[in-house]
């Protein structure tokens, strides 16, 4: 297919099959570090993989920031990424981290309502701020929670900021990769679901992060979100985009001083 090569991240990150075993390596100690304060495998739909990991900071927490993993809505789970948690709860946040039912047994246009049903339920536990960051296809998902048509206002408005990473805002060139046997996108899914179709959202501050050194088209897949809503985008020098995340982990790092308010 045309634009396969141009979403192919692993084939230009050198020993990029370290990562995922990485990865979950790093997020079971942190999981474990946690002991009691790590709530695990909390239920917010009738599926397997409709359930959500909550962290919870000592003492008074100042919000929660709920981060939606990537994989092109069709690998991974959410107990890979427990890690990324580091640097948020360092500033007094807790951090939820829900999973989701993947492509093709499902569609993204699903995965969108799943991840709103994961947020409500997350907000239910609390009054508190939330923040929302997402890593690629978890991008696309953190962004769309900003649709009226997604979540409800009263939910919506707690929504004080957000950070997609490395988002995939443009839906239309997937059509144009093998993927899309496993997607399943079509014209009408495109639309709706496209995160520069939708209104810029008036309710959160919003930034987007994208590593200087990944493939052309997820800088222009950045560029394209930020120009649509009118919000602003920090390139990170020297990061692809496996590494990008790992500001997360850093409670000094730009990404989680913008996410946590400081």
């Amino acid at each position: 297919m045309p634009l396969d090569d141009a979403y192919a991240n692993a084939a230009y990150i050198e020993g990029a099959e370290t990562y995922p075993p990485k990865w979950a390596a790093a997020a079971s100690a942190f999981r474990e570090g946690l002991g009691a304060r790590a709530e695990l495998g909390l239920s917010y739909g009738p599926r397997d993989r409709q359930v959500f990991d909550f962290f919870n900071v000592e003492g008074v927490s100042r919000g929660t920031l709920i981060f939606v993993h990537g994989g092109y809505w069709k690998a991974f789970d959410h107990s890979s990424w427990s890690h990324l948690a580091a640097g948020a709860m360092a500033s007094g946040w807790s951090v939820a981290l829900p999973g989701y039912d993947l492509c093709p047994q499902v569609r993204i246009s699903d995965i969108t309502r799943q991840i709103a049903m994961a947020v409500m339920k997350i907000a239910d536990r609390s009054l508190d701020p939330i923040v929302l960051a997402g890593h690629s296809a978890g991008g696309h998902l953190v962004s769309r929670m900003m649709d009226p048509l997604v979540l409800p206002e009263p939910v919506r408005r707690r929504i004080e900021r957000v950070a997609p990473i490395s988002p995939v805002a443009d839906l239309a060139p997937l059509l144009e990769t093998s993927m899309n046997e496993i997607l399943r996108l079509d014209a009408d899914e495109v639309a709706a679901e496209s995160v520069t179709n939708m209104a810029p959202p008036q309710e959160a501050s919003v930034k987007i992060w994208v590593g200087g050194d990944e493939r052309p088209v997820f800088l222009e897949q950045a560029d394209a979100q930020a120009k649509a809503w009118g919000v602003g985008q920090v390139i990170v020098p020297g990061k692809h985009h496996f590494d990008v995340i790992e500001a997360l982990e850093e409670p000094d790092s730009d990404l989680v001083q913008f996410l946590t308010g400081q």
